[in-house]
């Protein structure tokens, strides 16, 4: 018994030696770089040149350095040696748990890299060189076709760079195969790209070729190598570029296609902790700042299903508040709704005027300021495409003047030819216009059906005779 005790002791203590302590430790030798000091920053979903420094040590006079921590949250990923100029840097890749040594010439960075004991980053120079030496490949196939001059020359050497470029898609591939799980592996499988199969492709009916295929294939299997739950690939300048790929290029630019693509990327990365933050806070920010109208319906969602339900973890009760306060601004003028009710007094009769009394089977909602260059800029064209426009559309048009003296006012009206329109002002600052319309610039418009439904925001006259003949169109194939 008691042998078969220090035999499970012996074991213990063998497994306590083998399992890696969190954090890292490197040890950095520089000999040509001589008291000054080294960082070590990294990657966060964007590429260079955002990157963020995390740690940093100084050279002794042997050029030696040496970097450590065992901070538990350590995630690896893509990390970087960046010397004191803010230059010069190398790559190279880091989990937690690694202990390594790094030593190189400075003058031959990022050539000449040497570690022990890290095999993975000895691969990973192999990998460098063999990209450096397929990108002089790419360069000479360029030149060729630069200097191309037949047909027959232009389709041989585009033969030529689809067979160079599965080389590089076959040495990630087989890399992959070979160290299954890696860190480097886990990026080769995230930045893989759908191959569409080639040849025809039909519909169900088996005869009409379906022109979309390619489409929704590479759709389909698009994320097929990513790891969701991995969140070394934050780390590392892969995520942000995939994301704004699939949602800006890909998927359909409507509230309902992009909501339904957000709950599909937040499900695949809910639990994870960096992944997770990332892809709500860059679902929130794109869809906050995107130029597609109506978009912020989907801003509105993501706030209401996911920061509202306390997802938004890293976020401060005052940050928090700053997210809702902007979603209870837009919820009430998304795209859909009823337009909130606007009731002020008319410039000219002192009037108090309704909106929603307003009979026509357009409603364009105009807020303005007579001293906005911008609104001298529009206001002459909107002017233009009334009348020839939308006068005969059914449009009527309802301004609101957001500040300005009574006679700036009216000069305004006057000078632009508004006399035609139904125009207010709030000249005791007691509506609650702004906040109802998320009126923070101008001119802000807007278009009202005949049932006071909102159908477009934050449009110009460019865009207005469009949207009608996009709704009516819409309804005549509806009828």
């Amino acid at each position: 018994m008691k042998n078969i005790i220090i035999i499970a002791m012996l074991l213990l203590v063998g497994m306590s030696q083998s399992v890696a302590k969190p954090g890292y430790k490197i040890h950095l030798k520089l000999p040509d770089v001589k008291d000054s000091i080294v960082f070590l920053a990294h990657y966060y979903g964007k590429a260079l040149p955002t990157i963020y420094k995390r740690d940093s040590a100084r050279f002794d006079k042997n050029g030696n350095a040496e970097l450590a921590t065992t901070d538990s949250n350590f995630v690896g990923g893509i990390y970087i040696m960046l010397l004191s100029d803010n230059k010069t840097y190398f790559e190279f890749l880091l989990n937690s748990g690694d202990e390594m040594t790094i030593s190189a010439e400075v003058k031959k960075l990022p050539e000449g890299l040497k570690f022990k004991n890290s095999p993975e980053n000895e691969r990973f120079q192999e990998y460098v060189a063999f990209l450096r030496k397929f990108q002089a490949g790419q360069s000479a196939i360029q030149k060729e076709y630069n200097e191309a001059k037949t047909s027959e020359d232009t389709i041989a050497v585009r033969k030529k760079a689809k067979a160079t470029s599965k080389d590089l898609t076959n040495y990630r591939a087989e890399y992959a195969k070979k160290y299954p799980n890696t860190l480097l592996a886990t990026i080769f499988n995230a930045i893989q790209v759908p191959q569409v199969p080639e040849g025809d492709h039909f519909l169900p009916d088996g005869v009409t070729k379906d022109s979309t295929f390619a489409y929704h294939y590479y759709k389909a299997h698009f994320w097929d190598g990513f790891n969701f739950r991995d969140d070394r690939l934050i780390y590392t300048p892969v995520y942000d570029s995939k994301l704004d790929e699939y949602i800006n290029k890909m998927v359909v630019p409507s509230p309902d296609s992009v909501e339904h693509e957000a709950d599909m990327l937040l499900k695949k990365t809910k639990g994870t902790k960096d992944m997770f933050k990332y892809t709500l806070w860059w679902l929130t920010r794109n869809e906050e700042s995107s130029k597609v109208m109506g978009m912020d319906e989907a801003f509105v969602y993501i706030i209401e299903n996911y920061y509202m339900k306390g997802d938004a973890f890293w976020l401060t009760n005052e940050e928090l508040k700053q997210y809702l306060d902007r979603a209870q601004k837009i919820a009430p003028n998304v795209i859909g709704n009823v337009a909130p009710e606007i009731k002020l007094p008319n410039i000219e009769t002192r009037k108090e005027e309704s909106m929603t009394a307003i009979k026509s089977k357009y409603t364009l909602i105009v807020f303005y300021s007579p001293s906005c260059g911008h609104c001298q800029h529009e206001m002459p064209s909107l002017d233009s495409l009334y009348k020839t426009v939308l006068k005969k559309k059914g449009v009527k048009v309802y301004t609101v003047a957001t500040e300005g003296e009574e006679t700036a006012i009216k000069d305004f009206i006057k000078k632009y030819n508004m006399g035609d329109w139904t125009n207010t002002w709030d000249n005791e600052h007691s509506g609650d216009w702004r906040g109802k319309f998320d009126v923070y610039s101008t001119p802000t418009i807007y278009l009202l059906d005949e049932k006071k439904i909102i159908k477009g925001k934050r449009m110009d006259h460019s865009n207005i005779g469009k949207l009608i003949d996009v709704i009516e169109n819409k309804a005549k194939e509806k009828s």
